[in-house]
């Protein structure tokens, strides 16, 4: 098997600095988001169910006095529920002013990507969150789908906010 030089995490070639990505687990699939959107990474927890909410929102709570909605991005994506288990965390991300956790089946690593080793992933409009794929990175032999997640979570789709009102 030949190995393909022309994308590896730890590429040092020249031009901008690679940003830094956190990878982690759906299912069978790796997904990375860009990391500054990364608040904090925690253990997972019990979460209070809100009557009415979206079903891919597990719950919220309670971030040292910030109410934080929890979504279960493998309901979302249409791939079950997240078990709990030993690896299973939720990562809380900072969306403008606001904080969402994202429950996750397990993190990989922090991995640097250049914009340019992001393809365009291949359009498929009837898959859930498909319009939120930045793009498919192939890094040290196994494939990523980058995420826009900011957009994800925000989106009217997601039905975690409402509309923003205007100043």
């Amino acid at each position: 098997m030949t190995h393909d030089p022309s994308v590896s995490a730890a590429s040092a070639q020249p031009g901008p600095a690679p940003r830094e990505y956190l990878s982690f687990m759906l299912a069978d699939e790796t997904y990375a988001i860009d990391i500054l959107a990364v608040r904090e990474i925690r253990a997972d927890e019990p979460t209070t169910r809100i009557a009415g909410a979206p079903d891919h929102v597990r719950g919220v709570l309670n971030l040292r006095g910030v109410i934080v909605p929890v979504v279960d991005l493998r309901r979302h994506f249409g791939l079950g529920a997240t078990a709990a288990g030993g690896t299973t965390v939720i990562v809380v991300l900072e969306l403008e002013t606001r904080l969402v956790g994202m429950l996750v089946d397990a993190l990989n690593d922090v991995i640097p990507l250049r914009e340019e080793d992001i393809r365009p992933a291949p359009e498929l409009a009837s898959a859930a969150g498909a319009g939120y794929i930045r793009g498919l990175v192939v890094a040290d032999g196994r494939m990523l789908i980058v995420l826009d997640v900011v957009g994800l979570l925000q989106s009217p789709e997601m039905a975690l906010f409402g509309p923003r009102e205007e100043s």
